[in-house]
């Protein structure tokens, strides 16, 4: 799937990912290659994304997430 990391200042990641791991407002939850569409709110935490190769770890200060034919946009608020 092809996953995009934005904070208002910079694109963080653009590119693809077998999985990626967020910190949602309820909990954590984990976005897998062809999930169904989801919007949802994210809370203060680490953005894990699995490329198959290498993880790469994120602290986001909140933000939302937005998951649509194979694609996840992850609008972060800041990167710690």
């Amino acid at each position: 799937m092809h996953l995009e990391i934005i904070t208002p200042d910079k694109k963080v990641f653009a590119g693809e990912a077998n999985s990626v791991t967020l910190p949602g407002t309820e909990g954590q939850f984990q976005v897998l290659n062809r999930h169904a569409p989801l919007v949802s709110a994210l809370a203060k935490g680490d953005v894990v994304v699995d490329t198959g190769v290498t993880k790469q770890t994120y602290l986001i200060d909140g933000g939302v997430v937005e998951v649509l034919n194979n694609k996840v946009l992850v609008l972060a608020e800041a990167i710690l």
